[in-house]
């Protein structure tokens, strides 16, 4: 049975902040709010919990399209290989915001992803996303939950989240109503900016 953990974003609380974190870094499942939809996550280095989401979401753990949720662009040479000036600009003027954007992987990525050449980098802008991030120490492997109902496609009330969830992982944070248009997707792996999909993020960037 799931924690249910209320976290405010203006403030949130050291305390509850480390015990979702422990819940984490212990191969914990967790449903967290973003700037855009509410996400499912786990520890990039656990390979047992990373097995657990992508049986959650129905795809072979190879082949999935999980973004990175990072604290900021410090740890990116950490899993992206290096990137050009005009991309950093783009990623600095975006970030942290609604955005996913795919950059080439580099060797350092974990085994199960080690075949991916490329991979999708999120900084949200959202205190409680990045206070998680940084008490782990390492980004989250993420993936947003979405709705079967084919009308409203994200639930963002953390009450029906956790009704409908509660069983399946270890612990939800309710950081309030969250949203329900999803990240802009934008591939820069080519020389220019590829859109992959339009979401919240403005395409002005």
């Amino acid at each position: 049975m799931a924690e249910l953990i209320k976290i405010y974003e203006e403030n949130p609380n050291p305390k509850d902040v480390k015990r979702v974190v422990d819940i984490i870094r212990d191969g914990g499942l967790v449903i967290y709010p973003s700037d855009t939809v509410y996400a499912l996550g786990c520890d990039i280095t656990n390979n047992r919990a990373l097995e657990r989401v992508a049986q959650l979401k129905g795809v072979k753990l190879e082949k999935a399209n999980f973004s990175f949720v990072c604290e900021d662009l410090s740890n990116l040479s950490d899993y992206v290989r290096q990137i050009n000036t005009q991309t950093f600009k783009i990623l600095k003027r975006a970030l942290p915001g609604p955005y996913t954007f795919i950059l080439p992987g580099n060797n350092n990525l974990p085994t199960v992803f080690k075949k991916k050449k490329e991979v999708g980098i999120r900084v949200p802008d959202n205190t409680i996303t990045r206070a998680i991030v940084n008490g782990l120490g390492n980004p989250i492997v993420s993936t947003s939950i979405k709705d079967e109902d084919e009308v409203i496609e994200y639930t963002t009330d953390p009450e029906l989240i956790y009704e409908k969830w509660h069983k399946l992982v270890d612990v939800i944070v309710d950081g309030g109503y969250g949203g329900n248009i999803p990240s802009t997707v934008i591939d820069l792996t080519e020389e220019s900016p590829v859109l992959i999909r339009e979401g919240k993020g403005s395409l002005e960037i």
